[in-house]
């Protein structure tokens, strides 16, 4: 390709509401264009790149049995009420009427497809196990789309969906997945750990999440160095302290004028926050025979400790959460800043499995100024659901060695997730076992956001002159830079690469040689060559790697053979990191 006859073009300068650097340098670089908020056009050397990460999908999934379809991207309504995620997800699900106002949706995820087709594609247990997958168009209408390609609202995804008959074969395909994805995300030059997740609105019994661990990710991830125990923290456990036992203590209402602070009410009372109890009030999105029904809940933690509002939601099986109105807490009896669930009727209310071997804890009077000494749960008052909801914070005890965690940011690049008969045993995915039995189909549904993994590799590699793309995702293998001069040796240099199967970008442009070395950093393509009057009179082509200062003069007649020969070493080194991985069950 000619960068004269390039679509598209550098910018000088970055783009105004670029936060992070792989938004800026893709956008500068010529990569991508923004439509609208969370909406991109891939441009030609952004196209080239993600077709090369889109064969590398297909190899790891045709390697462990993986076969192609495609599916629509348009859905009637239909097969998500038969599973109950129409009622289930919010608004970032689109829905829209056709032509004759039936009820439509634009694809998230293809579960409900997939379930459709074993209908009419599956009878038999002789028929099991398969494995298809498809890369697809996405939409999502997330409400704060940001950081370029790292969180939109169109994107496409890989997604593949195993068929079992069995859980052993849905943990076969599961692993195999598990091992098919490192080695995905180790071709692409991208370092990923895999850690234990919320399985959130795809249900079901398990999930993993591949987490690039980076400051400008949104995830948080508790890892511990003693074990290997890692888990975002939306999931992620800890060994709890163990409350000290003590006899409960007749219950004392004692006046805490304007202490509506956890921190204020143990300095004025002279006591550790873990002394106290804490109230988050939420009100809750549940769904009650296909009708969203809202609750208001009481949560209630130590006061040393925070609310996991994702361990939370699936104590409750809530499809959403907000904050209750202060007018909601009064509604019932409660006093905001001075609450607490004794008394209180109409509520449901969920403690922390600590709250009830703590004894004689601070909690609310439910009266302004007020609180009440020597709580104890279980006499004075009584809980809906008793479960771990607690954030999991940075020096907490690990689960399983007790060692002190560390947390990390990270983004997610991937996911895989045991569904198991949900989706299935809805739709009537059923199958006829050895014994004549009709049987709902086991699954497991993977996931690869394709353009997120081209920002993140972009993320990685990247020094202050632009991105250094890895050769196996390059948009092209080589450029080569024409200085004035030198333009019929540059034209029989790129002649003959194109003949060696080489991928070439050719600045042929009328531009300074600042303006094309400069471009060339930028876009970041594996080797330049650069061809001029100096490298001719020198007798070759200067060779340069982009990672690397260095600069060395190839005979002409022995680039092409050099170049191929750079070309395979670098090839050579992404492929040395692929290798196994042991399993985080």
């Amino acid at each position: 390709m000619r960068m004269t006859q390039l679509f598209g073009q550098t910018l000088r300068e970055p783009p105004a509401d670029a936060q992070i650097a792989s938004h800026r340098l893709l956008v500068q670089a010529g990569f991508i264009r923004q439509l609208g908020a969370g909406i991109f056009s891939y441009l030609h050397l952004a196209k080239r790149s993600i077709t090369k990460i889109e064969n590398i999908l297909r190899e790891e999934m045709d390697a462990i049995g993986g076969q192609e379809i495609t599916m629509p991207v348009v859905h009637p309504a239909d097969v998500w009420k038969e599973t109950g995620r129409w009622y289930e997800i919010g608004s970032e699900m689109a829905r829209f009427y056709d032509k004759n106002k039936r009820d439509m949706v634009l694809a998230m995820t293809h579960e409900e497809v997939v379930a459709s087709l074993l209908r009419t594609e599956i009878q038999s247990y002789k028929q099991l196990p398969r494995l298809v997958y498809h890369i697809q168009t996405k939409w999502r209408d997330d409400p704060r789309p940001r950081a370029g390609l790292i969180r939109v609202r169109e994107f496409t995804m890989k997604d593949s969906y195993s068929l079992d008959m069995d859980w052993e074969g849905l943990d076969t395909q599961y692993r195999a997945h598990y091992q098919a994805y490192f080695d995905i995300f180790h071709r692409c030059g991208l370092p990923v750990v895999a850690i234990k997740s919320d399985v959130g609105m795809m249900g079901g019994k398990m999930a993993h999440e591949f987490m690039y661990l980076t400051p400008i990710g949104e995830d948080t991830i508790l890892m511990c160095d003693g074990c290997g125990y890692m888990a975002n923290r939306q999931i992620a456990r800890f060994q709890k302290p163990a409350p000290v036992e003590e006899k409960p203590k007749p219950i004392e209402k004692v006046a805490t004028p304007h202490m509506s602070t956890i921190t204020g009410l143990a300095e004025f009372l002279d006591i550790p926050e873990s002394r106290t109890a804490k109230v988050l009030f939420v009100i809750a999105t549940v769904t009650e025979e296909q009708e969203d029904v809202e609750k208001l809940v009481f949560a209630i933690v130590r006061g040393d400790m925070d609310v996991n509002e994702t361990k939370l939601a699936n104590a409750i099986k809530a499809k959403s959460l907000r904050p209750a109105t202060e007018d909601e807490i009064r509604a019932v009896g409660a006093v905001p800043g001075y609450a607490s669930p004794i008394g209180i009727q109409g509520v449901t209310v969920v403690v922390d499995d600590l709250i009830p071997g703590s004894a004689n804890l601070v909690a609310g009077a439910n009266d302004e100024g007020y609180h009440l000494l020597n709580v104890n749960y279980g006499r004075d008052y009584q809980a809906d659901i008793i479960q771990d909801i607690v954030v999991a914070e940075e020096g907490y005890a690990c689960p399983d060695c007790g060692a002190a965690m560390r947390a990390s940011k990270g983004v997610e690049v991937g996911n895989i997730f045991k569904l198991g008969t949900r989706y299935a045993a809805a739709m009537g995915g059923t199958f006829l076992d050895r014994d004549g039995q009709e049987r709902p189909v086991i699954m497991g549904s993977y996931g690869i956001g394709v353009g997120r993994l081209l920002a993140c590799v972009a993320e990685d590699h990247y020094d202050e002159q632009g991105i250094i793309w890895p050769i196996t995702v390059a948009p092209y293998q080589v450029y080569v830079v024409a200085l004035q001069g030198s333009e019929e040796a540059a034209e029989r240099l790129y002649t003959d690469l194109r003949a060696a199967n080489v991928e070439v970008l050719y600045d042929d442009r009328d531009e300074r040689a600042g303006v094309k070395f400069n471009d060339a950093d930028l876009i970041g393509i594996p080797i330049r060559l650069t061809v001029s009057k100096r490298s001719l009179e020198a007798g070759g082509v200067e060779f340069k790697l982009r990672r690397s200062a260095e600069r060395v003069v190839i005979p002409e007649g022995e680039i092409i053979s050099y170049v191929c020969g750079q070309i395979e070493a670098l090839q050579a080194e992404i492929a040395e990191k692929v290798v196994a991985i042991p399993y985080n069950a």
